[in-house]
């Protein structure tokens, strides 16, 4: 990711926006759970970047944002990478064991919510 010039806030934002399509800054920090602010300073630099721009909303209070086209060329290159990454660090853990490790970790996030 370093050479797209993202840490790991940056790339959660992508792989929301790739996912889910056009989100407001409430709805992204909702679902990474962290401050409006810290959602907002993330947006901007990506914005400088080139990756993420606004769209036009109902509500003019409201900042919708969506990816690029360079974003998503960008997505698609990350992606590549992580998913590389991901199958050697996953190689030989049963894909039956995956699915129980994110179940369980999906339990632990519960927990830290409440």
């Amino acid at each position: 990711m370093a050479e797209h010039q993202l840490h790991r806030a940056q790339w959660s934002i992508f792989h929301c926006l790739s996912n889910n399509g056009p989100a407001t800054l409430v709805e992204l920090s909702h679902y990474l759970y962290v401050e409006k602010p810290t959602v907002t300073r993330t947006i901007n630099r990506l914005e400088e970047l080139g990756y993420v721009e606004q769209v036009p909303s109902n509500d003019k209070r409201e900042k919708r944002i969506q990816l690029t086209e360079l974003g998503k060329k960008v997505y698609t290159d990350v992606r590549v990478t992580i998913d590389q990454f991901e199958n050697d660090i996953l190689n030989g853990i049963s894909e039956q064991e995956q699915l129980e490790t994110i179940r369980i970790m999906g339990i632990i996030r519960d927990h830290i919510i409440k």
